[in-house]
């Protein structure tokens, strides 16, 4: 007996003697980042750990042991122990059709996607890398119930849940906070995102004012900035097109100790162009550094600065439409935007169940502009009238947010608290157009009227809370409840009139909007979900005090109701989510052309909105992935007045049926790093008016991607509108004739990267 228990003691003291304290990190593929929470589990010794905020473990590990590392949204991957004692940093792949992905922007705070009750999307830094994209339409137009209109050269409109306009009903954020103040909406926002920064994308359909406020109506597009990677690692790309577009991107980012940056962007530069008079350049630049202060608090502080000018080019009549003849009517029309953005973050876990974040942010943006849209003619003369017009604002604000949860049915608690002061300023001068016999607008001049100049104070505070928890074990319910108070102070620094504007007054709006949802689990990977919410849009200050006498826009307001389900393919194969819902509008802003060509915006007194949009995502055998997402949706008009006549029960001018995009990729086993994509765009006929006259037929387009990754360098050539079909991203008619915005021509799109991976 004493022998047999020397015996033991003497094969633990072995057994300890091949033990050592094992420490690595654990970080993405493709993104370098860290990652927290990975389980890494000793498959002998059965015992494991977590990593930490930094993506840092620590085990005692037996050399003959083996690690098995997973996270949910990634595949699992098994490394020896005495392999993993030579790698400082251990990669994990996302896996490729993944359905419970790790959300923010459902609840401004992490969760999984299964446990949000709404229709949400996310673009993975997969797609954005593979896609190689120039504008952001060519990765956003891939979710389901999106349809992003490429108006040129980076300038686009938005159609999610709602026809195509150009109106306040969708929220642009990044990092969580809105890119531009509330009440001074721009159509063209995402111009000033720095695609070169981004991470990943998520995309709210539907109603989201309950928790980001007013303008979160049709949806809310969530742009999250990439974070510092863990090794040091540099990249450069360079690419260029057929048709005089150039583009340069770079990225560097390390991290050392507690502190990480990355610093990021791109120079774009068009010229020379299938259309004339439609150049452009923009320089955008990212920075943003992230500090662990300890191990309950993290300051991240980033700034982004976005520089732009374009020309304009506008919509062709019928006969130069289907001529294919690309001159361009306006001469000298122009944009130009200036941007700067800043945020400081602290987030605090005062313990495992509290957690606080701290935002203070700063935004300045500019927008200078000779626009096609305000030139005017003169009945039965070879003149015209035009503006040049400057929009500017600067923002300083803060938001608060505290999550608490319960050990009570797993219930959590989050309130907020937001303020946000944005002075801005509107100023048009008046100028004399010349136009020539065939309908080109060759030049202006410049005169001594202003139009337009008024500074208003806007002042925009809110208050959220989001109760959600289990009643039983697989269901899920979320109650939120939002306040938002925005005050206008307009002040006219020229007399008031129908051309200059509307008296000085102050004025405010205010909402409170809820959302009531849950989900339920089926189990095997399938569920079911259920919402109701509302969303707000009150008018924009250039709608309500611009070229106006007196302000008659009202906030306009949209309840929501859907129900939708996913579904899990066995093996990880892919999966199905499906979202039916219906939308009614009361107040609706919709964009009006009138007889002069000039826009405006007008509240029509009830519309429809109703559809169904799906997601398809499946690997049918081992390298090859198809994704096919789309929707079906109605846009009626329940009672509309336009110049006097009636529209009650038209179908909404801009509002396609179907829209769709689908897609196969190859990446064959034999040839690691190569990948081979064809990909459809199906957007169906609409109407072009709300009488209902006259229909655009719609587009097919067809595009083709290729690219190989070998070792530290990457090339690519992607092959856009196969066959040069000739489409209009927007058709519409008015008393001012038939207009139809071109689409691109056939493009092809080459370039190489490469990036340099540092070890530690």
């Amino acid at each position: 007996m004493k022998q047999c228990c020397l015996l033991i003691i003497a094969c633990m003291i072995v057994q300890i003697g091949h033990a050592q304290q094992l420490k690595g990190r654990i970080a993405d593929a493709q993104t370098r980042e860290a990652l927290p929470g990975v389980n890494i589990q000793l498959l002998q010794a059965q015992e494991g750990c977590t990593t930490n905020k930094q993506g840092s473990y620590e085990l005692r590990a037996i050399t003959s042991d083996s690690l098995q590392i997973s996270y949910l949204g990634y595949i699992t991957k098994k490394v020896a122990v005495i392999v993993a004692q030579k790698m400082p940093v251990i990669y994990l792949q996302p896996a490729a059709t993944n359905l419970n992905e790790i959300i923010v922007s459902s609840s401004r705070d992490k969760q999984y996607r299964t446990d949000a009750p709404m229709a949400i999307s996310t673009i993975s830094p997969q797609t954005l890398q593979e896609t190689k994209a120039t504008t952001l339409d060519k990765v956003l137009n891939k979710v389901s119930g999106v349809y992003m209109v490429d108006l040129g050269n980076e300038q686009h409109t938005m159609a999610i849940r709602q026809p195509i306009g150009y109106k306040s009903l969708f929220l642009y954020l990044e990092d969580g906070i809105p890119i531009r103040t509330i009440g001074d909406f721009n159509h063209n926002a995402l111009i000033e995102i720095n695609m070169a920064a981004l991470r990943n994308i998520e995309v709210i359909r539907g109603p989201a004012s309950s928790l980001y406020g007013s303008e979160a109506v049709g949806g809310a597009v969530n742009f999250i900035t990439a974070a510092p990677t863990l090794v040091p690692t540099a990249k450069v790309q360079l690419e260029g097109s057929n048709w005089g577009y150039k583009r340069t991107d770079f990225s560097v980012s390390n991290t050392s100790g507690k502190a990480g940056f990355i610093v990021g962007g791109y120079y774009a530069n068009q010229s020379n162009g299938y259309m004339d008079h439609s150049d452009f350049h923009k320089l955008a630049l990212t920075a943003r550094v992230d500090y662990q202060l300890n191990e309950k608090s993290k300051w991240t502080t980033a700034a982004t600065l976005v520089n732009y000018k374009t020309d304009q080019t506008g919509g062709l009549d019928s006969a130069h439409f289907y001529a294919k003849d690309y001159r361009n009517f306006q001469t000298f029309s122009y944009r130009e935007v200036k941007a700067l953005r800043i945020r400081s973050t602290l987030d605090h876990e005062w313990n495992s169940s509290s957690h606080t974040t701290v935002t203070a942010f700063f935004r300045h943006s500019t927008i200078g502009q000779n626009p096609f849209y305000a030139i005017k003619d003169v009945a039965n003369t070879l003149t015209a009238r035009g503006e040049i017009n400057s929009d500017a604002f600067q923002s300083y604000g803060v938001i608060a947010q505290h999550k608490k949860e319960f050990g009570w049915k797993r219930a959590a608690l989050i309130a907020g608290v937001s303020a946000d002061y944005s002075p801005a300023t509107y100023l048009a001068d008046y100028i004399d157009i010349t136009k020539d016999a065939a309908g080109y607008y060759t030049g202006y001049q410049q005169t001594d009227s202003v139009l337009t100049s008024y500074h208003v104070g806007l002042f925009n505070t809110a208050a959220y809370t989001q109760f959600e928890f289990s009643p039983i074990a697989d269901m899920r319910v979320v109650a939120a409840l939002r306040y938002d108070r925005m005050d206008y102070d307009f002040d006219n620094h020229l007399t008031p009139s129908a051309f200059t504007g509307a008296p000085s007054e102050r004025n405010n709006f205010n909402a409170l909007t809820p959302k009531l949802g849950l989900t339920y689990k089926l189990g095997n990977n399938r569920g079911l979900y259920a919402n109701y919410s509302r969303g707000f849009a009150p008018p924009n200050i250039s709608e309500l005090y611009r070229g106006v006498k007196v302000p008659v826009l009202q906030s306009a307001t949209y309840d929501n109701y859907e129900v939708g389900g996913w579904l899990g393919f066995a093996k990880d194969k892919g999966y199905v989510d499906v979202s039916v819902y219906e939308m009614k509008g009361t107040n609706e802003i919709v964009s009006v052309r009138d007889a002069d060509g000039a826009y405006e915006n007008r509240n029509a007194g009830a519309t429809t909105h109703r559809g169904v949009e799906w997601n398809v995502k499946y690997t049918p055998l081992p390298g090859i992935f198809v994704r096919t997402s789309g929707t079906y949706a109605s846009h009626i008009f329940n009672a509309y007045t336009e110049n006097g006549k009636t529209y009650n029960n038209n179908q909404m001018n801009g509002a396609p049926k179907w829209i769709t995009n689908t897609e196969v990729v190859w990446k064959p086993l034999f040839l690691k790093g190569f990948r081979l994509a064809g990909e459809w765009q199906y957007i169906s006929s609409y109407f072009m008016d709300a009488a209902n006259t006259a229909m655009y037929k719609g587009y097919n387009l067809f595009n083709a991607r290729a690219g190989y990754v070998f070792k530290n360098i990457e090339c690519w050539i992607n092959w856009l509108n196969v066959g040069d079909q000739l489409y209009a991203t927007t058709a519409e008619k008015s008393a001012y004739g038939k207009s139809y915005r071109v689409g691109p021509r056939q493009t092809f799109n080459f370039g190489v990267a490469y990036t340099f991976t540092g070890k530690k």
